[in-house]
């Protein structure tokens, strides 16, 4: 719990320092005819995280291992005097290899988000924005070898129409009343299980599954809110944040989804820099194992609280920012 309360802090810290910076600002224009601003920005960051551990007759224990963490965030966007359009892709992927065991997957994660906007005054714009998530590989119960998810199993999309409030660059709150939410299982076997909220495959007469009568799709349509926001906290280190929080108006609006994602990164040279990310997921349709009295058995079902924490020290690129007119 220390680490929820801890991410709330950071979360009004953020919010707070982003209402202070949106003091009006004096600027004085100059005339300046021979240069125009170029409306197409392009910025991207690649990261390459190792850990390797090697053992040899070591009396205290322990297993050699070897791991890696790739993470590749891209920008484009563009900006004139109406209108704006923001495009943003963070892809994820790491393997781990513990001592004589197959390679395994560690991490794999795929969230794009596209926003329009028409600005109605300065920092207010009509919007529409597009999110899609979902991952790259296969995954398999480390156990049982069973597959837990895959492409497209799932994968989320949400369509929205709202106002968008954009002060500055690295802030923005985006309101919508009109939020479509699409859960994708494109795997039958997954889809006949009913995970990630799908409807499950009918049963018969004697409670076995019908196979290929499960649901692919679960659609839901409800409010949506998304927060972003971007600050330096020292000399090279810098926090990101970004929330999502939809509700579902037909059914249990009360419970609300929750998707929050937080960066720091800290730069120790061009090449060298150190990775900090969480993430939080919480969704009332997606129902996980629970061993309510810990004697080791599964006894039932629910939502809970997903948490991911993910430390890096390794080598990042930035892209050269591009400016097109």
């Amino acid at each position: 719990m220390k680490k929820y309360w801890l991410l709330s802090f950071l979360l009004h810290y953020c919010f707070a320092k982003a209402t202070a910076q949106t003091a009006p600002i004096t600027v004085i224009a100059v005339a300046d005819t021979a240069t125009k601003a170029k409306p197409w920005k392009f910025n991207g960051t690649g990261t390459l995280n190792f850990n390797q551990v090697s053992l040899s007759n070591w009396a205290t224990g322990g297993q050699s291992s070897v791991s890696g963490l790739s993470l590749i965030t891209l920008t484009l966007n563009y900006k004139d005097e109406r209108s704006s359009w923001n495009n943003t892709g963070n892809f994820t992927y790491g393997l781990s290899k513990l001592n004589k065991e197959r390679l395994k997957k560690s991490d794999d994660q795929i969230d794009f988000t596209s926003k329009y906007g028409r600005n109605i005054s300065k920092a207010w714009y009509y919007a529409a924005q597009l999110n899609f998530r979902s991952q790259f590989t296969p995954t398999l119960d480390r156990e049982t070898k069973v597959l837990v998810s895959r492409f497209l199993a799932p994968a989320f999309i949400l369509t929205s129409l709202g106002i968008d409030y954009k002060p500055r660059e690295n802030f923005s709150v985006f309101l919508s009343a009109v939020t479509g939410k699409v859960t994708i299982v494109r795997d039958q076997t997954l889809a006949d299980a009913g995970a990630f909220g799908v409807q499950a495959a009918r049963r018969d007469t004697a409670g076995a599954i019908i196979p290929g009568t499960g649901d692919k799709f679960r659609r839901e349509f409800g409010g949506y809110l998304n927060a972003r926001f971007r600050t330096p906290i020292m000399e090279n280190i810098t926090f990101q944040t970004q929330l999502d929080l939809f509700s579902n108006y037909v059914r249990n609006p009360q419970n609300i989804d929750v998707n929050w994602q937080n960066t720091v990164n800290m730069k120790v040279n061009k090449l060298i820099s150190v990775s900090v990310f969480t993430h939080l997921i919480y969704d009332d349709d997606i129902l996980t194992e629970i061993d309510s009295d810990e004697d080791g058995v599964i006894d039932r079902k629910g939502p809970r609280i997903q948490f991911k924490e993910t430390l890096g020290i390794g080598l990042t690129y930035k892209f050269p920012n591009r400016k097109k007119g």
